[in-house]
């Protein structure tokens, strides 16, 4: 199993790190998944920018950016990415319906996907 860094342990770079995410997301501890990033400082604090920076206020509100986030871990396959980004869809306002809505689009188009690969179909000149 991964090993998980707490904060009493941490060394001070990684303290800094769960600081930031702890006050940016204003919560009193960092998830299990910070933690193991933990192990590796340089990694830990490349991974918060670059999500700190992508899950910012932009063109799509937070609610539709977790909703995207929980659809492509989802398509991946990653259980703990779709239990951590289900978690924060629904603090951001996804109800039950939305969320079973968004379960039905990412089953469909797993599905068609995977046909319209089996069946090498050519992509229409319409889509550009």
């Amino acid at each position: 199993m991964t090993r998980l860094v707490s904060y009493a342990e941490a060394p001070p770079e990684v303290r800094a790190v769960f600081d930031d995410i702890m006050a940016t997301r204003g919560v009193p501890d960092v998830n299990n998944f910070w933690k193991a990033l933990a192990v590796h400082p340089p990694t830990l604090a490349r991974t918060w920018e670059s999500l700190k920076a992508v899950m910012a206020p932009g063109a799509l509100d937070p609610l539709t950016k977790e909703m995207l986030y929980l659809a492509a871990s989802a398509a991946a396959g990653c259980t703990y990415c779709v239990a951590s980004h289900t978690a924060a869809a629904k603090a951001k306002g996804m109800t039950e319906a939305m969320h079973g809505e968004l379960l039905a689009v990412i089953g469909m188009a797993a599905e068609t996907n995977r046909l319209a690969e089996a069946l090498r179909v050519p992509v229409d000149e319409a889509f550009g």
